[in-house]
């Protein structure tokens, strides 16, 4: 790759690294006619970035090069202040906690957050707690950032979960959570709300939102067979959680962890060949980015309709097993056994987006080592392919998660959800989160960005409400 445009993607991905910042959306201003530049410009608006006068400022080759709203980045060494950055840039949730403080919906309703614990999960439990609940958290072990844990028990609120807990120990440590006699439970994957319903632990639970498609699916499954005792808001297929947080999110934070993983081992992106398994919202982010990083990419999809999605949006489709050879294999299914020991024979290296246990069938690792050191995040499987992060979610294990601002949708989805679970007495089973809740976060957030909303003119109004038919009304006029 030119020093020039590797230049252009690390500063890039130092920005996202250094800040957990969205790209797509923000508005850069990059200074210099230099070499760099140019192609720093080009890369920014192939990840989606508006240039003019905005919040950051690049100029590479200066000291600093990066500047947000017009300093050096700041500090984010300490859990605390990392948490305390994620709200600054979180103004949508903010908003509707406080609504909900104000209206007083759930003062001394005990919630439980069953999600990947880091800075922003940690800000919506400050956030509900500030609007009168009582917040306790659950991380599986693989999901749970120490240092944030215990950055979140040092503000008071309790933290259940253990990188070191496994098998019998880890399933103890979730009962236990789910006897802390929860109201409502906003969870992730629904691990926790199958194992209330697998050990008759529901308890008080009067409901429950659920964060994921994989989560979703069982949920659904479970409705239909009648086995769902509560009724479980579906935030996952809100449109301002699915089409920003899937897309956007997860498209950036596991694209540059991959990019940042195998940078570290002398690897780059640019021209090389990339398969995304799975053409749903996370597979169409990673798609697109890996493309903006200069990556070729084509995508395998067993749904005929996305498959031909993927075709019109440039990819070439075909087989797992025809393009996987030699290539970079980003399994985007949240299935388990979507990568299999074929799979793991051929391609060159594997990566998971988004991700549920045993999506990639690894059985025997041993570390990549380069110069004589192993490589963090970076394994051999015994079939030779180079795999991230152990096949787990390769932008939890190797970064941060979903920049702030994307999780700021999320997680205005999940208290709007809240919301809706107490204002409104639903059945069980799975329901949809109203369209007119998703409206009301989406021009929240426009506002919190300063975007501008047309509206319809009175003609166009008038117009919409007659349903007869303008062509023959005018003719027989």
């Amino acid at each position: 790759m030119p020093d020039a445009l590797l230049t252009a993607e690390r500063l890039v991905r130092r920005f996202a690294r250094s800040t957990n910042l969205l790209v797509a959306g923000r508005t850069f201003d990059v200074v210099g006619d230099r070499e760099t530049a140019d192609e720093l410009r080009a890369l920014l608006v192939r990840l989606g970035a508006r240039l003019g006068e905005g919040s950051v400022l690049f100029e590479p080759g200066a000291t600093p090069e990066i500047l947000l709203d017009g300093a050096a980045l700041p500090p984010r060494a300490t859990a605390d202040e990392r948490i305390d950055f994620a709200g600054t840039h979180m103004p949508v949730s903010r908003g509707i906690a406080d609504a909900l403080r104000e209206n007083g919906v759930v003062r001394g309703v005990r919630i439980g957050i069953a999600m990947v614990l880091e800075p922003k999960t940690a800000q919506l439990a400050l956030l509900l707690r500030s609007a009168g609940a009582e917040v306790a958290v659950y991380a599986h072990p693989d999901e749970i950032d120490p240092a944030v844990a215990a950055a979140l028990r040092g503000r008071g609120i309790p933290v259940d979960g253990d990188p070191a807990l496994s098998g019998s120990a880890e399933r103890d440590a979730a009962v236990a959570f789910l006897r802390r006699g929860l109201d409502l439970l906003l969870d992730d994957g629904s691990h926790l709300i199958r194992l209330a319903h697998e050990q008759d632990e529901l308890g008080t639970l009067r409901g429950a939102a659920e964060e994921t498609t994989s989560g979703l699916t069982p949920l659904r499954r479970m409705a239909a067979q009648g086995a769902l005792r509560i009724p479980v808001i579906a935030v996952n297929d809100a449109p301002m959680k699915t089409a920003f947080d899937n897309r956007y999110g997860t498209g950036q934070s596991c694209v540059f962890a991959i990019a940042d993983v195998l940078d570290a081992a002398g690897i780059g992106l640019r021209d090389q060949h990339a398969v995304v398994v799975g053409y749903g919202p996370v597979g169409e982010g990673v798609a697109a980015h890996l493309r903006a990083l200069g990556t070729i990419v084509g995508v395998t999809e067993t749904d005929p309709v996305r498959a031909l999605r993927a075709a019109h949006d440039g990819y070439a489709t075909g087989r797992l097993r025809d393009l996987a050879p030699g290539a970079l294999v980003v399994s985007a299914t949240g299935a388990p056994h979507t990568v299999d020991a074929e799979t793991l024979r051929v391609a060159r290296i594997v990566a998971v987006a988004g991700g549920v246990p045993g999506e990639v069938d690894v059985a025997v690792l041993r570390p990549e080592e380069r110069a004589g050191a192993p490589l963090p995040h970076l394994d051999r499987t015994e079939d030779g392919a180079l795999l991230l992060a152990r096949g787990g979610c390769v932008n939890l294990a190797a970064a941060e998660g979903n920049p702030i601002e994307i999780m700021d949708l999320s997680f205005a989805v999940q208290l709007s959800a809240v919301a809706q679970l107490l204002g409104a007495q639903l059945p069980a089973g799975v329901h949809p989160f109203p369209a007119e809740a998703d409206q009301a976060v989406a021009r929240a957030a426009l506002a919190a960005r300063g975007e501008q909303l047309d509206v319809r003119s009175d003609a166009q109004r008038l117009a919409q409400d007659d349903w007869r038919s303008p062509r023959y009304r005018e003719a027989t006029a």
